[in-house]
This record gives C-alpha cells, structure tokens and sequence, in this order.
C-alpha cells in the first residue's frame, strides 16, 4: 500500500519530470547555439514574442520576457544592432513604439524552429509510435496547464 500523500506522490512526480525533461531542454539548448547568430535565451523570448506578436510594445514585450523596461529597451537595442529587429512608430500614436522582426530576424527564428524540428524528428525517429503520441498528449497538457497558470493565452 502507498503510503505518500497526494502532495508526496506529486513532489515525487515534479522531480522525475524534471530529470526526464533534462535531455529535451538539453536539446533545445544545442540547437539554439548551433547557429548564427548566437543569442541568449532571453533574445530569443524576446525575438519569439515579436514574431507572435507584431508591433508588441516595449512595455508588453518586457512583460513577456520577464524583464524590466529599461533592460528590455537595451536588449531591443542589441536586437536592433545586430539586424533582428525594428522599431516602428505608430501611426496612431506617435508616442508610442512597436517591435517588429526585420526579414534578418525572421529568417533566423524560422532556421531555428528548422535545426529543432530536425533534431526532435532524430530523437523520435529512435521512440516506439505509441511513446511518441504520449509524448506528444502529455506535452500539450503540460502546455495547457502552464498557459493557465501563468494566465498566458493559449495559442
């Protein structure tokens, strides 16, 4: 008989999930290194948000990556400098800034949703199919239930 509470079985739970989920953060990692240019994870959340979010403000787009405002303004300006990304005024408000990827930045984000759909397809290549659709069933609850948590829409 299993003695654990609930909140024993889910701490248990919560850390082989964390082991588990290493190789696929690992592989994330890689890929994201592996190309030109290389940017941090934090330029990368800010470069994903544009391109989900076009004309994202900087106020908005700080909010999304977790940063205060005048650290998301210089990590725009590194962005700007190396080509990925453009500030717009808009033609409403003049006041007001809008985030867009140039056709640089784009390109780079699509070339590294690329190296990581390759390299997830030579990882599940080596899974059994039915591993593979838990897999997949368990990462879009997970998604879920972090979008509800976090109170992110979900997309």
């Amino acid at each position: 008989m299993d003695r654990a509470g609930p909140e024993d079985r889910l701490s248990a739970t919560a850390r082989e999930v964390a082991q588990a989920a290493t190789g696929l953060v690992d592989l994330w990692a890689r890929t994201s290194r592996a190309g030109s240019p290389r940017l941090s994870v934090l330029q990368l959340r800010a470069l994903t948000a544009t391109r989900h979010r076009p004309g994202i403000s900087l106020t908005r787009l700080a909010e999304e990556v977790g940063a205060q405002a005048p650290a998301a303004s210089r990590l725009c300006d590194r962005l700007e400098a190396a080509g990925l990304l453009h500030r717009r005024r808009s033609a409403d408000d003049r006041r007001e800034v809008g985030l867009v990827l140039t056709r640089h930045g784009q390109e780079t984000i699509d070339e590294l949703h690329e190296r990581r759909s390759q390299a997830l397809r030579q990882v599940l290549g080596d899974m059994p199919a039915d591993r593979r659709q838990c897999l997949l069933e368990g990462l879009r609850a997970f998604a879920e239930a972090a979008d509800t948590a976090s109170g992110a829409p979900s997309e």
